[in-house]
Formats: structure tokens, sequence, C-alpha cells
């Protein structure tokens, strides 16, 4: 296939590519390019043109130095295009390849948002199998699947198109009796702005604390929430009782899909079940303004009670949501020597970093 790999600087032009013809993830929009641009990451915006102009590929890359002399590249949920069309993929692989070596990164990381269509899997767009002919041909280009997993392999997809008493029809027996349990018991759930940063960030600490997990300083929440609230692409939702906060969400949305990536909670009225009224608020918000997908954003990688998202799943379930099992991450090893000192070397540094974060997280919130 005869395509122009070119790069682009047109925000606008990008968004609009990936919403209307491509069907990208959010991971792939512009502004998110541009944020994690302020986080110590360059980034790349790539299109594959065809001989009339039109964009038929996307990629956002992402490149970051190691140890300043070497240097990584990462396509989250992307790249962007119709994976059916082989001859398509084959060009985008191969430019990306080219890319790679020319950038002189050690790999290059992609984690495309394919299903995979295997059982307990939602299919979405009839991509029922591709999956496997995806995975397929990333082998025959050379590439391998990935020990280093950045983003979720698995999610959580809920439909939004039936109608509303369709979709409370649909949920587990408890998750709607939760639901009203929570208006009964005096939660209120309100839409959060940028007045919230601070409140948003201090939930998050304290959940991430009791639940044992490593979040990142405030500057890069407050820029992850605080950026996207301003560009109208994200939208926090605080659970109140008798005034007083006790669980928040924070909603991103692009394209067809509205995305929960972020939740908080603290143990006071927990018993009130607000997370339960919070995430069916959400639900309704995002259908009421056009999305035709709400993302749970993630699921175990092995549907068993032994794994440790199980309860997540069995919550995020009584929704009604379907599992979507993707193909999950995919490297190009460019340099083969220095990717297996970067698997050696990374999960002891990623190990002091969150030794190092639970600690600045502790201090915050004295």
């Amino acid at each position: 296939m005869d395509l122009q790999f070119v790069k682009i600087e047109n925000p606008q032009q990008w968004n609009t590519v990936l919403n209307q013809d491509l069907n990208g993830h959010f991971l792939q929009s512009w502004e998110w390019g541009q944020f994690k641009g302020r986080f110590g990451w360059v980034p790349h915006y790539l299109v594959w043109k065809n001989d009339h102009d039109q964009i038929k590929a996307a990629a956002l890359v992402l490149k970051r130095f190691f140890f300043s002399y070497f240097s990584i590249l990462y396509c989250p949920r992307g790249p962007s295009l119709d994976w059916s069309d082989k001859p398509l993929c084959s060009s985008v692989l191969s430019d990306l390849q080219t890319f790679a070596n020319s950038e002189g990164s050690i790999f290059l990381k992609i984690d495309p948002d394919v299903a995979l269509g295997e059982e307990k899997s939602i299919v979405l767009d009839g991509l029922q199998g591709l999956g496997k002919k995806v995975t397929e041909q990333l082998r025959e280009f050379s590439w391998s699947p990935s020990a280093e997993q950045i983003q979720f392999r698995n999610s959580m997809l809920l439909d939004l198109r039936p109608p509303e008493d369709e979709l409370l029809s649909r949920m587990k027996q408890k998750t709607r009796y939760n639901v009203r349990l929570a208006s009964r018991r005096g939660v209120t759930v309100r839409k959060g702005d940028h007045t919230d940063l601070k409140l948003l960030y201090r939930l998050y600490a304290e959940t991430s604390l009791r639940d044992h997990f490593t979040i990142r300083e405030s500057a890069y929440y407050q820029d992850a929430w605080g950026s996207f609230i301003k560009a109208g692409m994200a939208q926090p939702f605080i659970a109140e009782v008798n005034g007083e906060p006790v669980a928040a969400i924070v909603i991103f949305h692009f394209g067809k899909r509205a995305i929960y990536m972020y939740g908080m909670s603290r143990d006071l009225h927990r018993e009130k079940m607000p997370n339960h009224l919070l995430q069916w608020e959400a639900i309704m918000w995002a259908r009421s303004r056009g999305y035709t997908l709400y993302d749970f954003w993630g699921a175990p990688d092995s549907f068993t009670e032994e794994d440790p998202m199980w309860g997540v799943y069995r919550f995020k379930q009584g929704y009604g949501a379907e599992v979507l099992r993707t193909i999950g991450a995919w490297d190009y090893i460019a340099k083969p020597m220095l990717y297996k000192l970067y698997s050696i070397v990374l999960p002891r540094i990623l190990a002091m970093m969150r030794l190092r974060g639970r600690v600045l997280t502790s201090q915050s919130l004295e």
C-alpha cells in the first residue's frame, strides 16, 4: 500500500480524525500527548495519508530518555487504524519500526485497542476474531508480547444506547438495590470543577494508602485532572453525606467513550454505598451527553477469585458491563541487548519509586 508517513502539528485536525474517522482512544488524543510532554515525554503525532490526502492511520508516539543516552517509545492505546485492513497494518507496522530505529530507541511499545474476541469478551464493531489475526501479523513483523503492561490489558464496557429502564434491568439486583439505598441514606452526588482539585487529590491519597497502591505527586494529578477539565474532556463527580465529601470519581471523555479512570473514597459512611450511586450518576451523565460506551477501565488478567482485581470486577459487573479482552502490549525491540538490560533494571527502579511514593503520599496528608 502506497502511503505517505508524516508528522502533523494541527491539534484540531488530529482530534477530528481520531474522533470521526479512526475511532481513536482518549490516550491517543492531542491533549494527552501535551500533558505527558509536561512530565518528561516528547510527543510525536504521526499519520499515514493516501494519494487523496486522506488520513488512514494515526499514532501518538511518546518518547522518553532512559539514563540520558537511550530512549524508549510508547504508543498508548494505539496506533489508531482499521486493523482488519492487512495491507494498511503492514505499512503502519513497518513504518513504526523504521521510526524506532531512526530515533535510536531501545524499543517501541504499542497496546492497541483491539479486542481478542475470545470467550467472556465483548465484541466491538463486529471485530470478533480480529485479535488473533492482528497478533499473527505482529509476530510476522518481529513484534513480541510485552511483559510490561502499562495500561490494563482488559476492561469492562457498558453499552449506553439502551433506554434507562433497560440499563436498570440489566444491572445485578444487589447493585440496583445499593444505588437506591445510597439515595435513601442521604448520599448526594454533585459535579466537581477546578475548585475541587485539592480535595480530589486528598481523597485519592487516602485511598492509595488504605488500599496499598502507589500514586504520583500532587502536581501530576493537578495537571492530569485540571487541564482536561479545562479542555472539556474530564468531569469529576463527588459524593457527599450531609455536605461532607466521602467519595469521588473522575470521568474522561473522548469520541464515543466516557472512561472511569480514577476513583477515590474515604472509610467514612462506606455503609451508605456512595460508590454505587457515583457510578450510576456518571453513567446517566455520559448517556445524556451522547456517549455510547462507558468504560470502567480495568478488569482482571485472570477471571478467578484469586486475581487481586476480582472484587473490582464483581463491582463493575454489577452494572451490566461486559468484559473487553484486548491483545495487550507488544514491543518492537530495536536494541536487544539494551532491551534485556532495561528489563532487569526497570523493576528495581519502579520498586524504589513505589517506596518513595508511599512516603511522599503519607507526608502530603500530614
